[in-house]
């Protein structure tokens, strides 16, 4: 039985790197494999748990074929390693931290990947981004019509909507159900 490819996906400030953290080791014994991605910022800046490079770095394993997904998104390359594939393979589940403007590629080339937009309420993300201090307010705002934009998009795209608006372990406990659930029905 070959494995699933969930893509968890949803703008900055909704929480994946928290969600992914809280739920990686109730998953690995699941047997659900959480790949690190690659991304070409200082390991210190990622906030998760991400192999930093180059630019120059990320060409040359883009080139060799290391990345079964890869993608720009805000001034960034983000990399997804081919042993997802092997996992895939071996039939086990693969979460993978994904970019909402690569779901089209990613299903294309996954055609199974069971897609997941991680959501919270407009104004929990709207404090959220202003308590990061990132980006200036018209960002932010430009960042939450792209969220709300996407959301109905996403709906329409058959992704599974997982609202983090309340206590991160509701959230780890709903994402699990998820993912059982998927694999129930495959």
């Amino acid at each position: 039985m070959t494995g699933r490819l969930i893509y968890l996906m949803g703008p900055s400030g909704v929480g994946k790197d928290s969600l992914l953290q809280a739920a990686r080791e109730p998953l690995l014994a699941r047997g659900c494999r959480i790949p690190r991605r690659v991304i070409t910022r200082s390991a210190e800046a990622t906030g998760e748990d991400a192999i930093a490079v180059t630019e120059a770095e990320f060409e040359q394993l883009r080139h060799r074929g290391a990345f079964s997904l890869h993608w720009q998104a805000h001034g960034l390359h983000y990399g997804i390693s081919t042993q997802i594939d092997d996992w895939l393979a071996a039939g086990e589940d693969v979460l993978v931290n994904g970019s909402r403007g690569y779901l089209t590629e990613a299903r294309r080339r996954y055609p199974q990947l069971q897609a997941v937009l991680l959501t919270v309420a407009l104004p929990v993300l709207r404090e959220r981004l202003l308590a990061r201090g990132r980006e200036p307010l018209e960002e932010i705002e430009a960042r939450l019509a792209r969220n709300e934009q996407f959301r109905s998009t996403a709906e329409q795209n058959e992704a599974l909507l997982l609202d983090n608006s309340g206590p991160l372990e509701q959230t780890v406990r709903r994402l699990l159900q998820l993912i059982h659930e998927g694999r129930e029905r495959s």
